[in-house]
């Protein structure tokens, strides 16, 4: 009974790749030791939920230390219901760990952008004597005259600062 989605079977790489785009998910049917790799030779092909499969043959021994990627488990015992209520789960989850992962990488870049504004400052109010609310102006006002982001303009100030420092620092 597929209850709506599509299940495609392989052991080869070679296939998976070939029949993951028909794919609403990605079981993986190895041991422990083998989901990372698998789960990252499925991702790279494309983003979708991925499932393990626990059975005697796949299930670690003692310890349980599932990969963060895997978005949910499946076995041999699990009724029809219980299949199709995991797979919604995990398809759930798949799309709130994406979210997360656009969110943390949104927030890395603006921490970043934030570091070179930060250096920018400090380098306007050192050149122009002028403070850091002074110098955060003229970036600001910078950006808008040049039509660009404020980022973009920090990030040119202190790669140019940074030049004529290492240019200076060679003619001594």
């Amino acid at each position: 009974m597929d209850m709506g989605f599509r299940v495609q079977t392989t052991s080869s790489a070679k296939e998976m790749g070939l029949l993951i785009g028909k794919a609403d998910a990605a079981l993986l049917c190895v041991g422990p030791d083998q989901v990372e790799g698998w789960r990252k030779r499925v991702l790279a092909v494309r983003s979708l939920p991925v499932l393990w499969w626990c059975d005697q043959d796949t299930f670690p021994s003692n310890e349980c230390k599932m990969d963060p990627g895997i978005d949910g488990l499946m076995g041999p015992s699990m009724s029809a219901l219980e299949i199709h209520c995991t797979l919604l789960l995990s398809v759930n989850h798949y799309f709130q760990r994406t979210e997360w992962q656009q969110e943390r990488e949104q927030l890395l870049s603006r921490l970043e952008e934030r570091k070179w504004i930060d250096q920018a400052k400090s380098i306007l109010s050192e050149v122009k004597g002028i403070s850091e609310a002074e110098a955060y102006e003229f970036l600001r006002k910078q950006a808008m005259n040049e039509r660009k982001r404020m980022a973009d303009v920090a990030t040119s100030i202190v790669k140019v600062y940074q030049l004529l420092q290492d240019n200076k620092g060679g003619h001594k």
